[in-house]
Protein backbone atom coordinates (compact mmCIF):
# COMPACT_ATOMS: atom_id res chain seq x y z
CA UNK A 1 0.00 0.00 0.00
CA UNK A 2 0.99 3.41 -0.83
CA UNK A 3 1.90 5.84 1.85
CA UNK A 4 -0.36 9.22 1.21
CA UNK A 5 1.58 11.77 -0.47
CA UNK A 6 0.28 14.39 1.72
CA UNK A 7 3.49 12.79 4.13
CA UNK A 8 5.90 14.27 1.49
CA UNK A 9 4.65 17.23 0.47
CA UNK A 10 4.42 17.93 4.24
CA UNK A 11 7.89 17.05 4.41
CA UNK A 12 8.77 19.70 1.62
CA UNK A 13 6.42 22.44 3.70
CA UNK A 14 8.25 22.51 6.89
CA UNK A 15 11.62 21.87 4.57
CA UNK A 16 12.65 18.82 6.50
CA UNK A 17 13.62 15.64 4.70
CA UNK A 18 11.67 13.36 6.61
CA UNK A 19 8.53 14.10 7.80
CA UNK A 20 7.93 12.84 11.85
CA UNK A 21 5.49 13.84 14.79
CA UNK A 22 8.38 15.91 16.49
CA UNK A 23 9.30 17.39 13.47
CA UNK A 24 6.01 18.74 11.90
CA UNK A 25 4.75 19.91 15.49
CA UNK A 26 7.86 22.39 15.94
CA UNK A 27 6.93 23.86 12.98
CA UNK A 28 3.35 23.36 13.59
CA UNK A 29 4.55 25.42 16.85
CA UNK A 30 6.69 27.81 15.43
CA UNK A 31 3.83 28.76 12.78
CA UNK A 32 1.18 28.93 15.55
CA UNK A 33 3.33 31.44 17.02
CA UNK A 34 3.74 33.55 13.84
CA UNK A 35 0.00 33.15 13.16
CA UNK A 36 -1.20 34.47 16.50
CA UNK A 37 1.08 37.65 16.77
CA UNK A 38 0.13 38.51 13.07
CA UNK A 39 -3.74 38.59 13.65
CA UNK A 40 -2.91 39.90 17.02
CA UNK A 41 -1.39 42.64 15.37
CA UNK A 42 -3.56 43.44 11.91
CA UNK A 43 -7.00 42.20 12.88
CA UNK A 44 -9.29 44.26 15.02
CA UNK A 45 -11.10 41.21 16.42
CA UNK A 46 -8.21 38.91 17.61
CA UNK A 47 -6.49 41.89 19.06
CA UNK A 48 -9.80 41.92 21.23
CA UNK A 49 -10.04 38.31 21.83
CA UNK A 50 -6.39 37.78 22.28
CA UNK A 51 -5.70 40.69 24.27
CA UNK A 52 -4.89 39.41 27.74
CA UNK A 53 -3.71 35.83 26.42
CA UNK A 54 0.08 34.84 27.35
CA UNK A 55 1.97 33.85 24.27
CA UNK A 56 2.48 30.18 23.36
CA UNK A 57 5.46 28.45 24.70
CA UNK A 58 3.95 24.56 24.00
CA UNK A 59 1.10 23.40 21.40
CA UNK A 60 -0.75 22.28 24.48
CA UNK A 61 -1.09 25.87 25.55
CA UNK A 62 -3.51 26.58 23.14
CA UNK A 63 -5.97 24.42 25.10
CA UNK A 64 -6.54 27.36 27.32
CA UNK A 65 -7.10 29.47 24.47
CA UNK A 66 -10.69 31.35 23.04
CA UNK A 67 -12.69 29.72 20.35
CA UNK A 68 -13.79 31.56 16.98
CA UNK A 69 -17.17 30.72 15.84
CA UNK A 70 -19.33 30.93 13.04
CA UNK A 71 -21.30 33.98 14.85
CA UNK A 72 -18.58 35.66 15.03
CA UNK A 73 -17.74 35.08 10.96
CA UNK A 74 -21.72 36.33 10.51
CA UNK A 75 -21.69 39.11 12.96
CA UNK A 76 -17.68 40.83 12.05
CA UNK A 77 -15.96 39.82 9.19
CA UNK A 78 -14.22 42.12 8.24
CA UNK A 79 -12.95 42.82 11.53
CA UNK A 80 -11.56 39.63 10.97
CA UNK A 81 -9.23 40.54 8.34
CA UNK A 82 -5.51 40.63 8.20
CA UNK A 83 -5.39 42.31 5.13
CA UNK A 84 -6.80 45.36 3.03
CA UNK A 85 -9.92 44.19 1.08
CA UNK A 86 -7.49 45.40 -2.14
CA UNK A 87 -5.65 42.40 -1.37
CA UNK A 88 -8.63 39.74 -1.50
CA UNK A 89 -9.29 37.69 -4.34
CA UNK A 90 -12.14 35.78 -3.45
CA UNK A 91 -15.09 36.31 -1.27
CA UNK A 92 -17.59 33.38 -0.11
CA UNK A 93 -20.80 34.16 0.75
CA UNK A 94 -22.43 31.11 2.67
CA UNK A 95 -26.10 31.47 3.98
CA UNK A 96 -26.85 30.81 7.50
CA UNK A 97 -28.04 26.91 7.72
CA UNK A 98 -31.12 28.13 9.73
CA UNK A 99 -34.48 30.25 8.56
CA UNK A 100 -33.07 33.43 9.70
CA UNK A 101 -29.77 34.90 10.34
CA UNK A 102 -27.04 36.97 8.43
CA UNK A 103 -24.44 34.58 5.82
CA UNK A 104 -20.91 34.00 6.79
CA UNK A 105 -18.38 35.61 4.50
CA UNK A 106 -14.79 33.97 4.04
CA UNK A 107 -11.95 36.25 2.49
CA UNK A 108 -9.01 34.79 0.48
CA UNK A 109 -5.91 36.32 -1.17
CA UNK A 110 -4.70 35.13 -4.43
CA UNK A 111 -1.62 32.94 -1.93
CA UNK A 112 -4.31 31.89 0.44
CA UNK A 113 -5.96 30.29 -3.57
CA UNK A 114 -2.53 28.94 -4.39
CA UNK A 115 -2.23 27.46 -0.77
CA UNK A 116 -5.82 25.26 -1.62
CA UNK A 117 -4.41 24.76 -4.96
CA UNK A 118 -1.52 23.04 -4.04
CA UNK A 119 -3.11 20.79 -1.71
CA UNK A 120 -5.47 19.45 -4.01
CA UNK A 121 -3.06 19.08 -7.06
CA UNK A 122 -1.08 16.85 -3.74
CA UNK A 123 -4.48 15.09 -2.49
CA UNK A 124 -5.61 14.08 -5.99
CA UNK A 125 -2.41 12.37 -6.76
CA UNK A 126 -3.33 9.85 -3.97
CA UNK A 127 -5.52 8.28 -7.01
CA UNK A 128 -5.09 10.24 -9.80
CA UNK A 129 -1.93 9.90 -12.72
CA UNK A 130 -0.89 12.41 -15.33
CA UNK A 131 -3.23 12.08 -18.45
CA UNK A 132 -6.50 11.16 -16.88
CA UNK A 133 -9.22 12.76 -17.46
CA UNK A 134 -11.49 14.24 -14.47
CA UNK A 135 -14.88 15.37 -15.05
CA UNK A 136 -15.55 18.23 -12.56
CA UNK A 137 -19.36 18.19 -11.13
CA UNK A 138 -18.70 21.28 -8.87
CA UNK A 139 -19.31 24.82 -9.80
CA UNK A 140 -16.08 26.04 -11.60
CA UNK A 141 -17.83 29.22 -13.85
CA UNK A 142 -15.94 31.70 -11.55
CA UNK A 143 -11.79 32.51 -10.97
CA UNK A 144 -11.41 31.45 -7.39
CA UNK A 145 -14.22 28.90 -7.62
CA UNK A 146 -13.88 25.28 -6.00
CA UNK A 147 -13.71 24.00 -9.53
CA UNK A 148 -11.91 26.07 -11.32
CA UNK A 149 -8.90 25.85 -8.21
CA UNK A 150 -9.24 22.00 -8.43
CA UNK A 151 -9.34 22.08 -12.57
CA UNK A 152 -6.07 24.33 -12.06
CA UNK A 153 -4.23 21.69 -9.69
CA UNK A 154 -5.54 18.77 -11.79
CA UNK A 155 -3.85 20.35 -14.92
CA UNK A 156 -0.54 20.64 -12.79
CA UNK A 157 -0.76 17.38 -11.97
CA UNK A 158 -0.80 16.58 -15.64
CA UNK A 159 -4.09 15.56 -15.95
CA UNK A 160 -6.71 16.67 -17.92
CA UNK A 161 -9.64 18.20 -15.86
CA UNK A 162 -13.48 18.78 -17.77
CA UNK A 163 -15.16 21.27 -16.14
CA UNK A 164 -19.17 20.48 -15.73
CA UNK A 165 -20.89 22.03 -12.56
CA UNK A 166 -23.45 20.48 -10.20
CA UNK A 167 -25.61 17.61 -11.97
CA UNK A 168 -28.95 18.39 -13.13
CA UNK A 169 -29.45 16.03 -15.92
CA UNK A 170 -28.12 12.96 -15.64
CA UNK A 171 -28.09 11.03 -18.37
CA UNK A 172 -26.69 14.28 -20.13
CA UNK A 173 -24.14 14.09 -17.85
CA UNK A 174 -23.60 10.35 -18.65
CA UNK A 175 -23.42 10.83 -21.97
CA UNK A 176 -20.47 13.42 -21.34
CA UNK A 177 -18.76 10.46 -19.30
CA UNK A 178 -18.61 8.79 -22.36
CA UNK A 179 -17.79 10.75 -25.01
CA UNK A 180 -15.22 12.32 -23.11
CA UNK A 181 -13.50 9.40 -22.16
CA UNK A 182 -13.62 10.05 -18.22
CA UNK A 183 -11.77 8.06 -15.98
CA UNK A 184 -12.12 9.93 -12.43
CA UNK A 185 -14.75 12.54 -10.96
CA UNK A 186 -15.29 14.67 -8.06
CA UNK A 187 -18.76 15.90 -6.99
CA UNK A 188 -21.49 15.61 -4.89
CA UNK A 189 -22.41 12.25 -2.97
CA UNK A 190 -26.26 12.58 -3.97
CA UNK A 191 -25.33 13.89 -7.56
CA UNK A 192 -22.80 10.84 -8.30
CA UNK A 193 -25.67 8.78 -6.91
CA UNK A 194 -27.92 10.25 -9.65
CA UNK A 195 -26.00 8.75 -12.18
CA UNK A 196 -25.16 5.52 -10.76
CA UNK A 197 -29.04 4.80 -10.32
CA UNK A 198 -30.17 5.80 -13.75
CA UNK A 199 -32.51 2.61 -14.74
CA UNK A 200 -31.64 0.94 -18.49
CA UNK A 201 -28.25 2.92 -18.87
CA UNK A 202 -24.87 1.51 -19.91
CA UNK A 203 -22.45 2.65 -17.08
CA UNK A 204 -18.89 3.26 -18.17
CA UNK A 205 -15.81 2.04 -15.89
CA UNK A 206 -14.15 4.82 -13.88
CA UNK A 207 -10.79 4.24 -11.83
CA UNK A 208 -11.86 6.66 -9.18
CA UNK A 209 -14.37 8.74 -7.41
CA UNK A 210 -13.86 11.78 -5.33
CA UNK A 211 -16.84 12.87 -2.90
CA UNK A 212 -17.13 15.99 -1.11
CA UNK A 213 -18.84 18.84 0.40
CA UNK A 214 -20.98 16.24 2.71
CA UNK A 215 -21.13 13.08 4.69
CA UNK A 216 -20.83 10.04 2.55
CA UNK A 217 -23.25 7.26 3.67
CA UNK A 218 -21.86 3.49 2.62
CA UNK A 219 -25.17 2.91 1.05
CA UNK A 220 -24.05 5.96 -1.44
CA UNK A 221 -20.35 4.41 -1.51
CA UNK A 222 -21.32 0.94 -2.62
CA UNK A 223 -23.49 2.03 -5.07
CA UNK A 224 -20.99 4.19 -6.89
CA UNK A 225 -18.46 1.75 -6.97
CA UNK A 226 -20.95 -0.94 -8.20
CA UNK A 227 -22.37 1.18 -10.77
CA UNK A 228 -18.96 2.87 -12.15
CA UNK A 229 -16.62 -0.17 -11.19
CA UNK A 230 -14.25 2.08 -9.23
CA UNK A 231 -13.04 3.11 -5.98
CA UNK A 232 -14.63 5.92 -4.21
CA UNK A 233 -12.43 8.50 -1.91
CA UNK A 234 -13.59 10.77 0.57
CA UNK A 235 -12.54 14.64 1.21
CA UNK A 236 -13.47 16.40 4.01
CA UNK A 237 -13.45 20.03 3.58
CA UNK A 238 -15.14 23.59 4.37
CA UNK A 239 -15.00 26.71 2.92
CA UNK A 240 -13.41 28.00 6.23
CA UNK A 241 -10.59 25.26 5.97
CA UNK A 242 -9.78 27.21 1.97
CA UNK A 243 -11.99 24.17 0.78
CA UNK A 244 -9.53 21.76 1.37
CA UNK A 245 -8.82 19.88 4.89
CA UNK A 246 -8.06 16.28 4.21
CA UNK A 247 -8.52 13.45 2.00
CA UNK A 248 -8.39 9.60 2.37
CA UNK A 249 -5.34 7.73 1.73
CA UNK A 250 -5.40 4.34 -0.31
CA UNK A 251 -6.15 2.38 3.29
CA UNK A 252 -9.72 4.79 3.32
CA UNK A 253 -9.99 4.77 7.01
CA UNK A 254 -10.18 8.12 7.22
CA UNK A 255 -8.71 11.84 6.57
CA UNK A 256 -4.78 12.56 6.79
CA UNK A 257 -5.40 16.24 7.16
CA UNK A 258 -3.13 19.45 5.46
CA UNK A 259 -1.02 19.16 9.03
CA UNK A 260 1.06 21.44 7.97
CA UNK A 261 -1.83 24.23 6.90
CA UNK A 262 -3.57 23.37 9.71
CA UNK A 263 -3.63 22.71 13.27
CA UNK A 264 -6.35 20.11 13.88
CA UNK A 265 -8.14 19.77 17.96
CA UNK A 266 -10.79 17.48 19.12
CA UNK A 267 -12.73 19.05 22.05
CA UNK A 268 -15.66 18.58 24.24
CA UNK A 269 -18.25 20.62 23.21
CA UNK A 270 -19.74 21.25 26.49
CA UNK A 271 -16.75 22.05 28.15
CA UNK A 272 -14.16 23.18 25.58
CA UNK A 273 -11.46 20.58 26.41
CA UNK A 274 -9.08 18.71 24.30
CA UNK A 275 -9.70 15.27 23.73
CA UNK A 276 -7.55 12.43 23.83
CA UNK A 277 -7.04 10.67 20.58
CA UNK A 278 -10.01 8.12 20.30
CA UNK A 279 -12.52 9.78 21.88
CA UNK A 280 -15.34 11.50 19.67
CA UNK A 281 -15.84 15.48 19.83
CA UNK A 282 -16.04 18.65 17.63
CA UNK A 283 -12.94 19.11 15.25
CA UNK A 284 -11.42 22.54 15.64
CA UNK A 285 -8.93 24.50 14.32
CA UNK A 286 -6.32 27.32 13.63
CA UNK A 287 -5.05 28.11 10.08
CA UNK A 288 -1.15 28.04 10.09
CA UNK A 289 -0.29 29.85 6.34
CA UNK A 290 -3.55 32.08 5.56
CA UNK A 291 -3.04 36.01 5.44
CA UNK A 292 -6.55 36.98 4.23
CA UNK A 293 -8.37 35.91 6.99
CA UNK A 294 -6.66 33.86 9.44
CA UNK A 295 -8.85 31.79 11.75
CA UNK A 296 -7.90 30.90 15.54
CA UNK A 297 -9.07 27.76 17.29
CA UNK A 298 -12.37 28.08 14.82
CA UNK A 299 -15.28 25.83 15.85
CA UNK A 300 -16.10 24.04 12.94
CA UNK A 301 -19.31 21.68 14.18
CA UNK A 302 -17.97 19.03 12.71
CA UNK A 303 -18.39 15.44 15.36
CA UNK A 304 -15.46 13.29 14.94
CA UNK A 305 -12.49 11.55 16.19
CA UNK A 306 -8.30 11.44 15.60
CA UNK A 307 -7.96 7.73 15.08
CA UNK A 308 -5.62 6.43 18.03
CA UNK A 309 -4.39 3.44 15.26
CA UNK A 310 -1.20 4.62 13.00
CA UNK A 311 -2.79 4.10 9.30
CA UNK A 312 -2.11 1.14 7.27
CA UNK A 313 -0.26 3.42 4.58
CA UNK A 314 2.53 3.71 7.36
CA UNK A 315 2.03 7.76 7.80
CA UNK A 316 3.35 9.66 10.87
CA UNK A 317 0.14 12.24 9.96
CA UNK A 318 -3.25 11.98 12.06
CA UNK A 319 -6.02 10.55 10.28
CA UNK A 320 -9.66 11.74 11.59
CA UNK A 321 -12.62 9.51 11.20
CA UNK A 322 -14.78 10.37 8.86
CA UNK A 323 -17.40 12.85 9.67
CA UNK A 324 -20.83 11.50 9.88
CA UNK A 325 -22.48 14.43 11.87
CA UNK A 326 -22.80 17.81 13.04
CA UNK A 327 -23.49 18.82 16.46
CA UNK A 328 -26.34 21.25 15.22
CA UNK A 329 -27.70 17.53 12.56
CA UNK A 330 -28.90 15.61 15.34
CA UNK A 331 -32.40 15.82 16.72
CA UNK A 332 -33.95 14.11 19.47
CA UNK A 333 -37.63 12.73 18.54
CA UNK A 334 -38.95 10.56 21.56
CA UNK A 335 -36.15 9.09 23.17
CA UNK A 336 -34.03 8.56 20.21
CA UNK A 337 -31.63 10.78 18.78
CA UNK A 338 -31.58 11.21 14.83
CA UNK A 339 -28.81 12.10 12.76
CA UNK A 340 -28.71 12.36 8.85
CA UNK A 341 -26.29 9.56 8.68
CA UNK A 342 -29.19 7.22 10.37
CA UNK A 343 -31.19 8.06 7.71
CA UNK A 344 -28.99 8.20 4.98
CA UNK A 345 -27.72 4.55 5.65
CA UNK A 346 -31.55 3.23 6.06
CA UNK A 347 -33.03 5.13 2.85
CA UNK A 348 -30.06 5.10 0.51
CA UNK A 349 -29.95 1.08 0.77
CA UNK A 350 -33.25 0.81 -1.63
CA UNK A 351 -31.52 1.07 -4.67
CA UNK A 352 -34.38 3.48 -6.23
CA UNK A 353 -34.33 6.41 -3.96
CA UNK A 354 -31.78 9.07 -5.03
CA UNK A 355 -32.09 12.23 -2.30
CA UNK A 356 -34.65 13.21 0.75
CA UNK A 357 -35.52 16.36 2.45
CA UNK A 358 -36.04 15.80 6.76
CA UNK A 359 -38.60 18.20 8.52
CA UNK A 360 -39.09 17.70 12.17
CA UNK A 361 -42.22 19.33 13.44
CA UNK A 362 -44.77 19.05 16.07
CA UNK A 363 -48.12 17.73 14.84
CA UNK A 364 -51.15 17.04 17.22
CA UNK A 365 -48.56 17.65 20.66
CA UNK A 366 -45.97 14.90 19.04
CA UNK A 367 -42.97 15.06 17.57
CA UNK A 368 -42.82 14.20 13.75
CA UNK A 369 -40.26 12.95 11.08
CA UNK A 370 -41.80 14.07 7.67
CA UNK A 371 -39.66 12.92 4.61
CA UNK A 372 -39.88 13.99 1.18
CA UNK A 373 -38.38 11.20 -0.95
CA UNK A 374 -37.50 11.64 -4.77
CA UNK A 375 -37.34 7.94 -6.50
CA UNK A 376 -35.25 6.92 -9.35
CA UNK A 377 -38.24 5.51 -11.51
CA UNK A 378 -41.04 8.73 -10.37
CA UNK A 379 -43.72 8.24 -7.80
CA UNK A 380 -43.82 4.41 -6.20
CA UNK A 381 -46.42 4.94 -3.16
CA UNK A 382 -46.33 1.21 -2.17
CA UNK A 383 -42.80 1.87 -1.12
CA UNK A 384 -43.87 4.19 1.78
CA UNK A 385 -44.52 0.95 4.09
CA UNK A 386 -41.41 -0.20 3.42
CA UNK A 387 -39.57 2.86 4.30
CA UNK A 388 -41.72 3.05 7.31
CA UNK A 389 -40.83 -0.71 8.61
CA UNK A 390 -37.41 0.05 7.65
CA UNK A 391 -37.38 3.62 9.95
CA UNK A 392 -38.68 1.63 12.86
CA UNK A 393 -35.85 1.72 14.73
CA UNK A 394 -35.29 5.31 14.72
CA UNK A 395 -39.17 6.17 15.40
CA UNK A 396 -42.56 5.22 14.40
CA UNK A 397 -43.35 9.34 14.20
CA UNK A 398 -42.99 9.30 10.39
CA UNK A 399 -45.14 11.40 7.39
CA UNK A 400 -43.47 9.78 3.99
CA UNK A 401 -44.25 12.04 0.94
CA UNK A 402 -42.47 10.56 -2.79
CA UNK A 403 -41.68 13.69 -4.41
CA UNK A 404 -40.93 13.82 -8.29
CA UNK A 405 -37.98 16.07 -7.66
CA UNK A 406 -35.66 17.70 -5.09
CA UNK A 407 -34.10 21.16 -5.83
CA UNK A 408 -30.81 20.60 -6.62
CA UNK A 409 -27.89 22.51 -4.24
CA UNK A 410 -24.60 22.00 -3.33
CA UNK A 411 -25.03 22.93 0.46
CA UNK A 412 -25.05 20.10 3.08
CA UNK A 413 -28.07 17.94 3.56
CA UNK A 414 -29.27 18.37 7.22
CA UNK A 415 -32.44 17.46 9.37
CA UNK A 416 -34.52 20.85 9.44
CA UNK A 417 -36.08 20.88 12.90
CA UNK A 418 -39.16 23.32 12.87
CA UNK A 419 -40.17 22.89 16.37
CA UNK A 420 -40.38 26.25 18.04
CA UNK A 421 -40.50 28.02 14.88
CA UNK A 422 -43.66 29.77 14.06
Amino acid sequence: MRITPLEGWGAEKIQHPKLTRAALEKYQLTKLQAVIQFARTKSPFYRHLLADIPNLSQLSDLAQWPFTTAEDIRQQPLQLLCVSQDEIHRVVTLDSSGTTGQPKRLYFTPDDQQLTIDFFRVGMSTFTNPDDRVLILLPGESAGSVGDLLATALQQLGAVPIKHGPVRDPLATLNIIWEEKITGMVGVPTHVLALARQPNTPMPSLKSVLLTTDHVPNTIKYAVEEAFDCTVYNHYGMTEMGLGGGVECEARLGYHLREADLYVEVIDPMTGRVLPDGEYGEVVFTTLTRRGMPLIRYRTGDVSRFMPDVCPCGTCLKTLEKITHRLSGQVKIGDKIITMADLDEILFSFEDVLDFRVIVRRENGDDMLQLEVKMRNGSKLERVNEFKVALLPLTQHIAIQIVPTLPTSMAKRAIVDTRGHA
